[in-house]
């Protein structure tokens, strides 16, 4: 393996301090409370909107209620296409907000010339599985539904191509989403990007007790929240376990060499690939789980983006309609 970067060590040394492993549920949903820091020096390691990109936030109608969404729109109106990509954003599925994605939906938004539609579905402890599962659901739908309002459009007038992308939880509701979606008949879903996701909750991960960003105390911890009494084998739970693959639509999944969840995620890939779906499994070398999360500190960050929006122009914009350099090789 290759060593891992003194700022990555350092990083995780000052993310022990919002561990869940030790807190209440009264803690955590403190920590909820607390948005994710939109400062100078937070901007500088999260990244924050990157110019050419249009942001709104909304509300949509969920089952249970309100779920917060944010829009990132290219600000050149382009001729052409324009897909629809909805986003879940990650933090063991009892943290997390709208803005820990602002790097990640904008460079997708600007770089392939994409509608990306954020979801900020209910967390745990307060909303246990299947919130989540059912909010991210919903908002596809409704995404979907209100396309063109958006301002996604597909070629010739027809329904905008769809993709759903997220980041280790979000990972696991952007694969659970495909599978409600396959085998509740729609919306159809062109391509899914699942970014060090988790995909199967019934086990602990080889290398999570030497793990430097998600320790395994922190793992069984964001389990037992968003869990509860819940089985861990459901596969909207651990989509790894899905009693069919097949039928799914093509995948990147990304991984960090020193992620605990590497394993989950090329377990995945094999199930898909399997199943006769098309995978690109990519493992970057030296990186931690989160390292898309964390641009200023993680040097294959900007790679990583970069073949993300290469993946996601290919799968869903015509060569025609992709703005530069969107569909090349990365960067």
């Amino acid at each position: 393996m290759a060593p891992v970067d003194r700022r990555i060590r350092a990083w995780a040394w000052l993310l022990r301090r919002t561990s869940v492993a030790a807190r209440t549920e009264a803690e955590v949903l403190a920590m909820q409370a607390r948005p994710t820091p939109g400062n100078a020096i937070a901007n500088k390691i999260l990244g924050t909107v990157v110019p050419g990109t249009r942001v709104r936030d909304q509300a949509i109608g969920g089952p249970a209620g309100d779920i917060p969404v944010r829009v990132y729109r290219p600000a050149a109106d382009r001729p052409g296409a324009r897909p629809l990509i909805l986003n879940f954003h990650g933090g063991g599925f009892a943290l997390g907000d709208l803005r820990m994605s602002d790097w990640i939906c904008s460079s997708v938004a600007a770089s392939v010339g994409a509608v990306v539609v954020s979801v900020a579905y209910r967390l745990a402890p307060a909303h246990r599985f299947p919130a989540a599962v059912d909010d991210c659901y919903a908002a596809l739908t409704w995404a979907v539904q209100n396309a063109a309002e958006l301002g996604a459009r597909g070629p010739d007038s027809a329904d905008p191509p769809v993709g759903v992308m997220g980041e280790s939880a979000g990972g696991n509701l952007s694969a659970v989403v495909c599978l409600l979606a396959r085998d509740r008949g729609g919306p159809r879903i062109s391509h899914q990007a699942l970014l060090y996701p988790v995909t199967d909750l019934t086990r602990m991960p080889p290398g999570a007790a030497r793990s430097l960003i998600i320790t395994e105390r922190d793992m069984l911890a964001f389990r037992r929240l968003y869990l509860g009494d819940a089985d861990p084998a459901d596969p909207r739970v651990s989509p790894l376990l899905a009693s069919s693959h097949a039928g799914l639509p093509p995948a990147l999944i990304q991984a960090g060499e020193h992620d605990p969840l590497r394993d989950d995620a090329a377990r995945y890939a094999r199930a898909l690939r399997r199943a006769g779906v098309p995978v690109r499994f990519t493992e970057y070398v030296g990186m931690p789980h989160g390292f898309l999360n964390f641009p200023g500190i993680c040097r294959a960050a900007p790679q990583a983006m970069a073949e993300l929006c290469a993946e996601q122009a290919a799968a869903l914009v015509s060569p025609d309609d992709c703005p530069d350099g969107a569909a090349g090789q990365p960067a």
